[in-house]
């Protein structure tokens, strides 16, 4: 099902995955199971012909709540403080416009890009925008700010998955990637929520770890699907770090090449894995909407420097099917390297169903 190709799966199917397909089930509808098959069609006509054709419209969508953080994360503009664009939060009424106008399509939502969500006053309400249209609805958060009373709000939102951030299971490596942060605070937000699920006996959100697996943390892997056991969460996810500054090395990449986008050439530089084929299903089925209601291709646009329109200013179909939503895609099937936001990436060419 569509939403799974943000995360990257190198632990098999987690338990919560099959309360997230009966919820699919459940919330069908035969617009957006047509949208799917329009979109899947499109693009493979697309790729062969080398030119862009969209039938569909987007079955996922990113959100951003707010580019305002806790943490000082080394690979992150937003914890960097290295946006050149401005820091503000999302109003609930640009969501209300933004859901009505792709309900009939969109089955997948996620109320995250850049920044620390649950620093956004009103998060848990953006939340309920999606639940009142049954579009599914993830964030994720470092924890910092969940309390008990935030986690029962969160339940009454109706959030479907709360992804937590935790890439390390002591102090010490922990803070070694989330920079001013404390693993005490994220366990006991963690507790915070599955005590909530319990007492209330709630299904969602579905509640996972992420781990970004990076050279200081990796030795950690099996800790932190023993801490996930322990805790009982829903599962764990492992993810592969991006980084910018790769060519001569980086100290964050993972020495084992299985958690690693990267990989050392013979010259003693390093490379990224992928082959930057020219194809991108992110392209066809998902965009991002900034805090302030500009678009974005993908969320390896951080500073929002492809700007394909705004949401504020005109309909999100203008903007879909719109000349420069249509000519980003044709460079990127004429050569997906010369884009700049391309180069580093290691998603976007499988089509997840």
């Amino acid at each position: 099902m569509l939403g799974f190709r943000i995360l990257h799966y190198l632990h098999g199917v987690q338990k919560g995955d099959f309360h997230q397909g009966l919820f699919y089930l459940k919330n069908f509808r035969l617009s957006r199971g047509v949208n799917v098959l329009k979109l899947w069609l499109s693009y493979h006509i697309s790729r062969i012909r080398k030119k862009p054709v969209v039938w569909g419209k987007p079955a996922s969508i990113s959100i951003e709540p707010t580019t305002a953080c806790n943490l000082g994360c080394p690979e992150c503009p937003s914890g960097l403080k290295k946006f050149t664009r401005p820091t503000g939060n999302l109003s609930a009424e640009l969501v209300s416009k933004l859901f009505d106008e792709t309900k009939d399509h969109l089955q997948y939502a996620t109320f995250y890009f850049q920044g620390e969500p649950f620093i956004h006053p009103k998060i848990t309400q953006l939340f309920r925008e999606a639940a009142d249209r049954k579009i599914f609805s993830v964030t994720s958060t470092n924890a910092h700010f969940i309390t008990p009373k935030v986690a029962n709000d969160i339940i009454d939102s109706g959030l479907n998955k709360l992804i937590i951030s935790i890439d390390g299971t002591t102090q010490e490596v922990y803070e070694q990637y989330r920079v001013h942060g404390k693993l005490d605070k994220v366990l006991e937000g963690t507790r915070a929520m599955m005590d909530a699920k319990r007492e209330r006996n709630s299904t969602f959100p579905l509640v996972y770890f992420q781990f970004l697996v990076v050279k200081p943390n990796e030795h950690q892997i099996d800790d932190v699907h023993r801490l996930a056991k322990e805790m009982g969460v829903d599962g764990v996810y492992l993810k592969t770090a991006q980084v910018y500054e790769y060519e001569n090395g980086n100290p964050l990449i993972p020495t084992n090449a299985k958690y690693a986008r990267y990989r050392k050439r013979k010259d003693g530089k390093w490379e990224i894995k992928n082959k930057l084929l020219n194809q991108c299903w992110k392209m066809w089925q998902s965009c991002v909407i900034t805090w302030d209601g500009r678009v974005v291709p993908c969320c390896f646009d951080k500073d929002a420097t492809h700007q394909m329109g705004s949401v504020k200013l005109s309909s999100f179909d203008e903007i879909w099917h719109g000349a420069s939503y249509n000519h980003f895609r044709s460079q990127l099937l004429r050569s997906r390297s010369e884009i700049d936001i391309c180069r580093n990436c290691s998603e976007g060419t499988k089509v997840w169903a």
